[in-house]
């Protein structure tokens, strides 16, 4: 198995989705722990001194200007933990949460935190044995990070709150620890506050994010081809010479996947043949690599912001290459979230141009010779209909989805914290709309798929052939009398999901952008 290896400048978003979705095991390089011991020495020389220190002698947020003694700190520790811990509402599924513990891991192993060696080791410890804490949709405002998310996890480490096993199965905490064999923590000065301050829920969510809407994009090139060719479309739109003029790199690479596709097609370029020639194909299809290649740019410009974060310590205070302990904002979601709602509105807008090329495979009047909703018999049978009223409904989803959450802030903490990021619920709603993105691809894959083989006489191109016979294999049904609708929906959502379209389609094409 895999084996990640925390240091102390920050990780990849490959190691993030190995921890999170592969159970990769998680180790401490010697780096990291000498550096972890070095600002534990400066954090304890502080504790020592009458003066107070924020985090490591005083309380928190609105309540900082209380000056802790000695004898309660262990307590206050204990307490931030138990007090932050507050979240509501459904369970944060599992990989969300690994990866989420996984980034708190890789700020403490920076050196800046204080934390000592011991509960690093702990903390990896932890994912290492399948332990996941029960954490909850509802507590975080993005700002001071995660608190609440990152509190129930904080609290698993203590023995405390609730956690699932490696068997999928709820216990105490303190159960599955002792079954592991792991040692709760007894939480130090400024070690509570250190487990909770931090971006890494939303940060999680947008490497595994990112990962997903890149293969779909390749996807959505696919069936974007797949859709013209069904509509006996023009290929020579996508000519690399006509995108070099205008060089955003995710429109050559889409024009460049779509070509490829397309490759020796028997269907495109009768466009001109029929009784109503066509002078051009429609925005949906004719703009396909303009509004594919923005969100692929998007997503470029996402991975930068979210590299960055990767190498980031994000903590408040911070303990500093010269001892120094600061404190600082660093612990706001802005750069997230802002990244987070970019990709809502570029899936949102994918979804949008897809769900138009399926609705004029359906429509006989804009199909260009196909029959009515691509119904065998139409009038007797309905064809794919309502799959296109599922993929519409889809389709506005995503549209409700892709309104900002970091364009909200709501005050907290006594008006301490009164400007916040919500990149939490950025995060959150990216995940159901890159869900139904999926969704609303492989509807459109199962049409023009269809709309390919009523073309009868003519020959799709091989990469096309490639893709329906694999779809075919998957239980995908081709035309043919009305029959239960849902189940084939099921499995071309799995052949899309799972990137056997990718796969069949580059069996043919090579390796697409």
């Amino acid at each position: 198995m895999h084996t990640v290896v925390v240091g102390t400048s920050g990780t990849t978003p490959e190691d993030v989705i190995a921890v999170a979705r592969a159970n990769a095991k998680v180790e401490l390089s010697a780096e990291a722990l000498a550096a972890l011991a070095r600002a534990r020495e400066i954090v304890d020389a502080l504790a020592a001194k009458p003066e107070p220190v924020y985090g490591v002698s005083t309380g928190f947020g609105a309540l900082a200007s209380r000056h802790i003694s000695p004898e309660l700190r262990a307590q206050l520790q204990r307490n931030i933990v138990r007090s932050h811990a507050a979240g509501m509402g459904p369970r944060v599924e599992r990989e969300v949460v690994r990866a989420l513990m996984f980034l708190r891991l890789k700020t403490v192993a920076s050196g800046h935190t204080g934390v000592r060696p011991s509960v690093a080791q702990t903390m990896a410890d932890v994912l290492n044995a399948g332990i996941t804490p029960v954490v909850h949709e509802y507590g975080s405002l993005g700002c001071s990070g995660d608190l609440a998310p990152l509190s129930h996890c904080a609290l698993t480490l203590m023995g405390e709150g609730d956690a699932e096993g490696p068997d999928g199965v709820v216990k105490p905490a303190g159960e599955l620890l002792a079954a592991a064999g792991i040692e709760p923590v007894e939480l130090r000065e400024k070690e509570g506050l250190a487990l909770l301050n931090g971006t890494d829920g939303m940060l999680g969510m947008l490497c595994m994010a990112l990962a997903d809407l890149k293969k779909l994009y390749t996807s959505a090139d696919i069936t974007a081809a797949l859709s013209l060719e069904a509509l006996l479309g023009t290929d020579k739109v996508l000519a690399p010479e006509l995108h070099a003029i205008r060089p955003h790199p995710g429109q050559g690479a889409s024009a460049a996947n779509m070509l490829a596709v397309l490759k020796d097609s028997g269907l495109t370029g009768h466009f001109q043949e029929e009784e109503a020639p066509r002078v051009q194909d429609a925005y949906s299809v004719r703009c396909a690599p303009q509004v594919n290649g923005a969100g692929r740019d998007t997503i470029a410009y996402a991975l930068t912001v979210a590299e960055r974060e990767l190498a980031s310590a994000v903590d408040n205070p911070v303990v500093l290459a010269d001892g120094r302990v600061e404190s600082n904002g660093n612990f706001h979601g802005a750069p997230v979230a802002y990244v987070l709602d970019f990709l809502a509105i570029a899936a949102a807008d994918l979804g949008s141009i897809a769900e138009r090329r399926t609705d004029r495979l359906l429509d006989k009047n804009r199909s260009h010779g196909l029959p009515p909703f691509l119904a065998d018999d139409a009038g007797v049978d309905s064809g794919l209909m309502i799959a296109q009223y599922t993929q519409a409904a889809l389709v506005s989803e995503m549209k409700r989805l892709a309104v900002p959450a970091s364009a909200d802030s709501i005050p907290s903490s006594a008006m301490q914290e009164d400007h916040v990021s919500m990149g939490w619920s950025a995060a959150r709603k990216l995940r159901t709309a890159v869900d139904n993105l999926t969704r609303i691809i492989a509807v459109e894959m199962y049409a023009a798929t269809r709309g390919i083989e009523l073309r009868k006489g003519l020959t799709p191109a091989p990469a096309s052939q490639a893709a329906i016979t694999a779809a075919r294999a998957a239980g995908v049904h081709g035309p043919g009398p009305d029959r239960f609708l849902a189940p084939d929906l099921a499995a071309a959502d799995a052949f899309v999901r799972e990137g056997k379209l990718v796969a069949a389609v580059e069996t043919v094409t090579g390796r697409l952008a």
